[in-house]
């Protein structure tokens, strides 16, 4: 059973996405900052996580940058709807996804599904040919193992990022707007902002080296031979 860790400082919200979560099957812990999320977090046990980012304390943005030092659990964050620095500011601390309050039930398990999908190693390994591992100057992705290295080191990636590396390792040298990309890394294919895309490219730049994935304007992006 999936289990959800909520931290959600409203406590109307927090009970009513409780529940609508655990009647789609969801086991869900709750905490109503972010120093109680943080300590929830580090008792382990969490398959996805939904952070609020407006919480006393400790904010939504500081507990996903404190969270990512040390796991790769997928993050999906809560902003104010049309509050773009929101949403900005949690995808560049490391969020794989977000949605926009007033919640949508029904969007939200659909980004929990999604990230849930992202981080399965059988939805990472289809991105290629089995045992395949591909290489970019110093940079080697083996689609078997599910590791990428660069210069011999391990890159740690998140299941996002590694599911967007892979996609743009299947088709070196191809344009890949952000549309494409949103349907095939974050299943949205019909609601999708493209600032999703957008920052997971910058942070994976930021792991890979930032010259390796190449902008082409008005259209998308591509991975250098």
């Amino acid at each position: 059973m999936t289990h959800v860790l909520l931290v959600e400082d409203d406590e109307v919200i927090r009970r009513t996405v409780g529940l609508a979560l655990e009647r789609y099957g969801y086991t869900v812990e709750t905490a109503p900052d972010g120093l109680a999320g943080l300590e929830a977090f580090r008792a382990g046990g969490h398959d996805v996580l939904l952070l609020d980012v407006m919480l006393p304390g400790l904010d939504g943005i500081g507990l996903c940058r404190r969270i990512r030092e040390t796991s790769l659990v997928p993050i999906v964050m809560m902003s104010a709807r049309g509050d773009g620095l929101d949403v900005v500011s949690g995808l560049e601390a490391g969020a794989d996804d977000y949605v926009v309050k007033p919640v949508d039930t029904a969007v939200l398990v659909a980004r929990i599904r999604s990230v849930l999908r992202r981080s399965a190693p059988a939805a990472l390994a289809g991105s290629e040919a089995p045992g395949a591992v591909l290489a970019f100057g110093d940079l080697t992705v083996d689609t078997a193992g599910m590791e990428v290295r660069r210069d011999g080191r391990p890159v740690a990636l998140t299941p996002t990022e590694l599911r967007l590396l892979l996609e743009f390792a299947a088709q070196p040298g191809v344009v890949l707007g952000r549309r494409a990309l949103l349907s095939s890394v974050w299943d949205h294919a019909w609601d999708g902002d493209s600032r999703v895309v957008d920052l997971a490219v910058q942070r994976l730049r930021a792991k890979i080296g930032a010259d390796r994935i190449e902008t082409v304007r008005g259209f998308g992006y591509k991975l250098r031979r």
